[in-house]
C-alpha cells in the first residue's frame, strides 16, 4: 500500500513538471500541422493568371478576393516560365483588357477553362475564337450599374454647372474676385435622351428623375409599361427624334459592329446648339473627329466623356484642347466597394467554370 502511495505521489509530481514542456510539444505539432495544411490547401488551389497588382492591374483591397480561391500567378512572373506556369493554370481574370486573350497566350495554356472578365463589355474579347477552343467566357453585369450611373450624372451636371472652370478659378493664384460671366445650364426640367436603355441606362432614368428631368429614351427593344411609369420615360423609337428634342443625350450602348460610330456627323447635326453630349459606353461609339468639328464649330454646346478612344488619348489629340469638353479617364466604376463586388463576381464565375458547374453570368456566342 505503501509502495502504491508513493509510485502515485512520484506521478503526480511528474506530470506536472512535465505539463509544460508537454504543451509547448503539443503546440508545436499543431503549428507544425496547420502549416502542412495550409501548404496543402494551396497546393489544391486553381491557379488564376492576372494582369497585375498595382496601378495597371488588380486593385491591392481587391485582389484579396482572388488569392482566398485561386493560386495568383502574375503576367510577368508567367512570361518568364509559360512552360512551367502554363498547363497549371485553369483561369485567366481580365482587368482593364489584360492579359489580353490572344492566340499567342491562349496557346500556352492547354488547362484553361474560364476567361472572367471584369466589366461588362466583351467587345475586346474573340468569344467564338474562345469558345471553341472549349474555354468559356464570362462578364460581370449588374454590379457596374449604380456606379456608372452616377458617373454619367457626375459628368452631366459638371458639364452643366461648369464645375471644373469654377474649381480652376477659385484655386487660380491671380484670382481676385469671381466672375459673373461663368453661367451653366440648368439640368432641373430639361430634356434627358438615354440611348441604350439597360441595366445602366435604367439607372440614369431613376436618377434624373429626382431632378425633375423630361426623360426620353431610345433602345433595341421598348421597356415594359411599367418600367416606363415608374421613371415617366417615353420611347423614341426613331433616333432622331431624341437627338432633335433632348438638351442632354447619355450614351449607355454596349460596342457593336451596330453601335461602332452610331454618333458621327449627321446624329451631332441633328442636336440643338445647346446641347451636351454625355459617353460612359465605349469610344468607339463615337466619331471623334465629327465631335471635334461639332464642337468647334458650335453645333452642339460641350461634350463630357468617362470614354475615348484610344485610352488615354494621344496628348496633341485636339478634343484636349477644347474648352467645352470634360474628359475623365474610365473611372465609371471606380469605386472600392464596386471593384471588390467586380472582382467577387470574376471569382464566382471562374470557380463555377473550374468545378464544370454552370456559370453566373456566362456570355454565350450569338
Amino acid at each position: 500500500m505503501q509502495c502504491i502511495r508513493q509510485v502515485r505521489c512520484v506521478t503526480k509530481f511528474w506530470t506536472a513538471a512535465a505539463t509544460p514542456e508537454l504543451l509547448k510539444v503539443t503546440k508545436l505539432h499543431r503549428s507544425v500541422n496547420t502549416l502542412q495544411q495550409r501548404k496543402t490547401m494551396a497546393e489544391e488551389k486553381p491557379w488564376a493568371l492576372i494582369s497585375e497588382v498595382g496601378d495597371e492591374g488588380f486593385h491591392e483591397d481587391a485582389v484579396d478576393i482572388v488569392k482566398q480561391h485561386f493560386r495568383v500567378v502574375c503576367l510577368g512572373e508567367f512570361l518568364q516560365n509559360p512552360v512551367l506556369h502554363g498547363p497549371k493554370i485553369q483561369a485567366v481574370l481580365m482587368w482593364n483588357y489584360s492579359p489580353a486573350a490572344e492566340p499567342s497566350l491562349l496557346s500556352r495554356l492547354p488547362s484553361l477553362k474560364v476567361v472572367a472578365n471584369g466589366g461588362v463589355g466583351i467587345d475586346h474579347l474573340d468569344v467564338p475564337y474562345i469558345n471553341s477552343l472549349g474555354v468559356k467566357v464570362a462578364n460581370t453585369p449588374g454590379v457596374v450599374s449604380d456606379a456608372t450611373a452616377d458617373m454619367a450624372m457626375a459628368l452631366l451636371l459638371a458639364s452643366a454647372r461648369t464645375v471644373v472652370e469654377g474649381h480652376l478659378i477659385s484655386v487660380d493664384p491671380k484670382t481676385t474676385h469671381l466672375p459673373q460671366s461663368l453661367m451653366g445650364v440648368e439640368v432641373t426640367g430639361s430634356t434627358l435622351g438615354i440611348i441604350g436603355m439597360g441595366h445602366i441606362g435604367y439607372k440614369v432614368a431613376q436618377r434624373s428623375k429626382g431632378f425633375g428631368m423630361r426623360i426620353l429614351y431610345h433602345n433595341r427593344n421598348r421597356r415594359s409599361v411599367e418600367d416606363e411609369q415608374a421613371v415617366g420615360a417615353r420611347y423614341c423609337e426613331k433616333l432622331d427624334d431624341l437627338l432633335k428634342e433632348s438638351d442632354f443625350v447619355v450614351l449607355v450602348v454596349n460596342l457593336t459592329p451596330d453601335t461602332t460610330g452610331l454618333i458621327s456627323h449627321r446624329e451631332l447635326s441633328l442636336m440643338k446648339p445647346t446641347a451636351t453630349l454625355v459617353n460612359v459606353s465605349r469610344g468607339l461609339v463615337v466619331d471623334q473627329d465629327a465631335l471635334v468639328k461639332a464642337l468647334k464649330s458650335g453645333t452642339i454646346r460641350a461634350a463630357a466623356l468617362d470614354v475615348t478612344h484610344p485610352e488615354p488619348l494621344p496628348r496633341d489629340h485636339p478634343l484636349l484642347s477644347l474648352p467645352n469638353v470634360l474628359i475623365t479617364p474610365h473611372i465609371g466604376t471606380s469605386t472600392l466597394a464596386t471593384i471588390r463586388k467586380m472582382v467577387q463576381l470574376m471569382v464566382d464565375n471562374a470557380l463555377a467554370a473550374v468545378k464544370g458547374l454552370p456559370l453566373p453570368n456566362e456570355v454565350k456566342t450569338k
